[in-house]
């Protein structure tokens, strides 16, 4: 019979892409992967419950690039499949941070190979396409911001400036193998980035409907529904305040409290329940845990 625990940590492994059971975070002994378990990315990467609400978070920014938005909306299922989508990120992520060296080469060139082929025009009428280094860059900061954004809110808010300035530098590499260029490799310089970036963003009728979409994604049971419901909310509390206002989703400060209170409230029982995520099964490949 199976017990409470173990029913909440299938479902999050059904959310994060562990059940896929394409790679085996845990072998072969002693290969460090990408970046070993002394680095900060695996740190920042190993909470489910941050990496979720980033993740969340990263999607709502990145689409506010036309470009980026327009790549998955006319080359993805996601309307039809947000589930898997979201599997095959987490994936990749899990892979190319704590897999095998091998393994997180296999997804980079997969995915470069995925990004030859989109391209197109988005709805201003701009050619665009998802092998640019422009774009690349785009959606790793995007991506990358948020996750820490998420990191310092509900796991670890004492993560040093040089502890984040180290998390961009290792992160960038991910970046730069998928052919990303000119990465901000630093706080200071992922905040000016984003500033820069700003006259490239908007929210139109497109942003729209997939931010619908996206707010009412299906959870993998009735039981995961209101933890994804705040945890969306999350997402949006972790942009920017600019990337808020545009996206007409301003979170005040007495809602914000709100949503933090549940958030950690859940990662509670999440971090009780989940033993054998994927910060683990690299840790047992490196010999660090039993």
């Amino acid at each position: 019979m199976i017990n409470l625990r173990d029913r909440i940590q299938q479902q999050v492994f059904r959310l994060n892409g562990l059940s896929m059971n394409e790679f085996d975070l845990s072998q072969p002994p002693g290969d460090p992967g990408l970046f070993g378990p002394d680095s900060v990315i695996w740190r920042v990467h190993g909470d489910f419950t941050a990496m979720m609400c980033g993740g969340i978070s990263a999607l709502l920014l990145q689409m506010l690039h036309p470009a980026a938005l327009a790549g998955v909306w006319d080359h993805s299922n996601f309307r039809e499949d947000m589930m898997g989508r979201l599997r095959r990120t987490s994936q990749f992520i899990a892979v190319t941070t704590y897999g095998n060296s091998q393994d997180a080469q296999t997804l980079i060139e997969r995915v470069k190979r995925i990004h030859l082929k989109v391209s197109g025009v988005d709805s201003a009428g701009k050619p665009y396409a998802a092998s640019d280094p422009h774009l690349l860059t785009w959606v790793h900061v995007a991506e990358t911001s948020r996750f820490l954004a998420a990191h310092l809110r509900y796991k670890n808010p004492q993560l040093t400036r040089a502890e984040q300035d180290q998390y961009y530098q290792e992160a960038a590499l991910i970046a730069e193998a998928l052919g990303a260029e000119k990465v901000p490799k630093s706080v200071v310089d992922v905040a000016d980035y984003l500033q820069q970036m700003r006259p490239e963003l908007r929210f139109d009728e497109r942003t729209a409907e997939v931010t619908r979409l996206l707010m009412n994604a299906p959870a993998p049971s009735w039981q995961a529904k209101p933890v994804m419901k705040i945890m969306l909310k999350s997402g949006f509390g972790l942009m920017p305040a600019w990337a808020q206002a545009m996206s007409g989703r301003e979170i005040g400060r007495f809602q914000q409290a709100l949503i933090d209170q549940k958030i950690n409230a859940i990662a509670v029982g999440l971090r009780w329940s989940i033993q054998r995520g994927a910060w683990y099964r690299a840790m047992v490949r490196m010999g660090r845990l039993g």
